[in-house]
């Protein structure tokens, strides 16, 4: 088990590739977009020199955190490891972040939808060491292979929006949207910034042209409504989505989502709306969660747990 350094680069980003729950947001060039922001503290777990896994972090004095520039995390594993590999696997790594320092893991798991295959060995094995649940979000997801019905007003607002011939268009600069809906819808509605500026997001999605994809929605030629998509293999996730402050900002919204969903990414397996909730988990915005599921979109968890690593750890003691 070895910490990450810039000379693993190659390595990490093919592993990354052929493994069978990363995506792109764990590629280097996607990681470490905002180092200034975040102290790295990745790991590679190798076996006869080859990656079989490796932790996206960060650390925070003697906390080790699911990288917190990410959307999600946890351990990233090769395909074809069996569980009493994987229990082996994140012992020894338990153990040796124990050794390096860290009183704490702090572990965001991936959303199962993103995994190739299933990687429910790491909720059993968080189970097994009593790690603390501390918070559990709301996804609403629509499954693409066994989708249910718009209801009524959502087709009404497609129809609608057909009618008065709104256009969508894939753009490969993100500075119209980012400057004339996103920034000022969230400072008015929210207060808020987005968490990628301008200038991080063209930067990322020119590394990365096949995965972050920028829709707009034009009537008459004037921006009405966007959304910033990251494509996985499995997914495509609408990260960022605004609308102008026009009476016909929703229904451009909502047609934007059938347009995405229905023709640009009617062959994956998902297509994942993000989440619903605030509080750690404990509260549901219920307009928001409403809207998601009039597309067909159900729900999803995603956990956030703490692991203690005080102790020596002996996750190969339930192996009989």
């Amino acid at each position: 088990v070895i910490p990450y350094q810039d000379s693993n680069k190659k390595s990490w980003d093919d592993f990354i590739r052929n493994s069978k729950n990363g995506t792109f947001l764990f590629q280097r060039g996607f990681m470490e977009y905002h180092s200034d922001r975040f102290k790295d503290a990745s790991y590679l777990v190798l076996k006869k020199n080859n990656v079989v896994a490796v932790l996206p972090a960060n650390s925070v004095d003697d906390i080790i955190h699911s990288h917190q520039g990410l959307s999600y995390g946890g351990l990233i594993l090769k395909p074809s490891l069996k569980l009493n590999e994987v229990i082996l696997i994140f012992e020894a790594l338990l153990n040796q972040l124990s050794i390096d320092g860290f009183k704490t893991l702090d572990l965001k798991f991936t959303p199962d939808f993103y995994a190739l295959q299933s990687t429910n060995e790491l909720k059993y094995l968080v189970h097994i060491l009593n790690a603390e649940l501390y918070k559990r979000d709301v996804l609403s997801v629509l499954d693409l292979k066994s989708s249910l019905p718009y209801n009524s007003s959502t087709k009404q607002a497609i129809k609608q929006a057909e009618d008065q011939s709104f256009k969508v268009k894939e753009v490969e600069d993100v500075a119209s949207f980012w400057n004339e809906l996103l920034i000022p819808n969230l400072k008015k509605r929210h207060q808020a910034k987005p968490v990628h500026s301008r200038t991080e997001m063209q930067k990322l999605k020119q590394r990365f042209p096949f995965n972050i994809r920028q829709f707009n929605v034009y009537n008459d030629d004037q921006l009405i409504s966007g959304c910033t998509v990251f494509e996985t293999k499995t997914t495509a996730h609408v990260q960022y989505i605004a609308g102008s402050a026009v009476k016909s900002e929703r229904v451009a919204i909502d047609y934007l989502h059938h347009y995405l969903i229905s023709r640009v990414f009617k062959e994956k397996d998902f297509f994942d709306f993000g989440a619903s909730t605030t509080n750690k988990g404990k509260n549901i915005n219920e307009g928001l969660l409403f809207w998601k599921e009039r597309f067909g979109a159900r729900t999803y968890t995603q956990d956030f747990v703490k692991i203690n690593l005080n102790k020596s750890i002996q996750l190969k003691s339930i192996l009989e």
